[in-house]
């Protein structure tokens, strides 16, 4: 009887050790810091000349890892009034904010994400495939903060399952496919 407890055991302590590495590599272990340069961390795009271009900024935070280009988050604040951008930059009407780490505490994306349903903030394009088949969003609430994630296009969405390259899409290259 005894030596039936110490394998119950062992197999429990074991899991729950497993559990606890597998949620802090979720959580923590792949994430970092990105360093602001603070010229082009927060680009948008212009309808006048299609690219992205930086705009005025402050209080700049953000995280990423490399295990994957969707993980990117950014927070920030700027001067700049909706009102304004939405006249200047490209809109991104399918916006949604992936969720991210609960430590990244400025970056909410169920509260981003109500914000753009009812009209609160704006989306606007930040970068078209800045990684084929993603794209760089960023959202902007009235009172001037921002936020910037990855999000997978439809290109990104068509070619990552596998499927052939849709007629309206660039070509991936080589190590996408």
């Amino acid at each position: 009887m005894r030596i039936g407890q110490l394998i119950v055991g062992g197999i429990a302590v074991t899991a729950l050790a497993a559990g606890a590495l597998l949620y802090y590599q979720q959580v923590y272990a792949y994430y970092g810091p990105v360093e602001a340069k603070g010229t082009d961390d927060v680009m948008v795009t212009t309808f006048a000349s299609n690219q992205p271009e930086g705009i005025l900024y402050d209080d700049f935070k953000a995280i990423d890892a490399d295990s994957s280009p969707l993980r990117y988050r950014a927070c920030f604040h700027t001067p700049m009034s909706q009102a304004m951008m939405t006249e200047t930059y490209v809109d991104y009407p399918k916006a949604e904010p992936l969720v991210g780490p609960g430590w990244f505490d400025c970056f909410d994306a169920t509260a981003i994400g109500n914000a753009l349903e009812t009209g609160e903030a704006v989306a606007f394009l930040g970068q078209r495939d800045f990684i084929y088949g993603i794209d760089r969003v960023v959202a902007v609430l009235p009172d001037g903060r921002g936020f910037v994630w990855h999000q997978m296009n439809h290109c990104g969405e068509v070619v990552y399952d596998g499927d052939p390259v849709p007629e309206d899409c660039p070509e991936p290259p080589k190590s996408v496919k």
